[in-house]
């Protein structure tokens, strides 16, 4: 059974200190991929942004900065109200995001309740996945039999 746990909300899209833009963004998590989250914005184009990261790296963004390179979550005030900053990079451009930190720590915990931290890899069904492929087949008797059989010994050695 696949679960989804998700929220509305909106962020701030960072311009520049003085400046930022209301953006609508769906956080999602899906039990069928529990290693990650998925957050989706609403910029007015054709088509919305996804990003998809590590669950773990929100958790712990949530509490102090964490995460390299594409993905750097941070909590911070400003305004004086507590937001989950998210620097994304990449080739088409880089984003700061200020995220509410009251949403997305309900969110997150959320989340964890749904699939608690070191329980993700049950739902993957990778043990069930490896048995079947270590599986003995039919053919593989031959290759496990004694290549001596009782009715041929070996031959004796000179």
């Amino acid at each position: 059974m696949q679960n989804v746990v998700e929220r509305e909300l909106e962020v701030k899209l960072v311009l520049s200190p003085e400046r930022s833009l209301p953006v609508p963004a769906r956080l999602s998590y899906i039990t069928a991929d529990p290693y990650a989250v998925h957050i989706t914005f609403h910029i007015g184009s054709e088509a919305p942004v996804h990003w998809t990261f590590a669950r773990e790296l929100l958790v712990e963004g949530v509490f102090r900065p964490c995460g390299h390179g594409d993905v750097r979550i941070w909590p911070t005030k400003t305004r004086n109200r507590q937001v989950i900053c998210v620097a994304l990079t990449s080739p088409d451009g880089n984003a700061l995001l200020e995220l509410p930190s009251t949403a997305v720590a309900a969110w997150t915990e959320r989340t964890l309740r749904v699939v608690p931290p070191g329980s993700e890899s049950a739902l993957l069904g990778l043990d069930g996945a490896l048995a079947e492929l270590l599986a003995p087949m039919p053919a593989d008797d031959l290759w496990l039999s004694d290549p001596w059989s009782a009715d041929d010994p070996p031959e004796a050695e000179s």
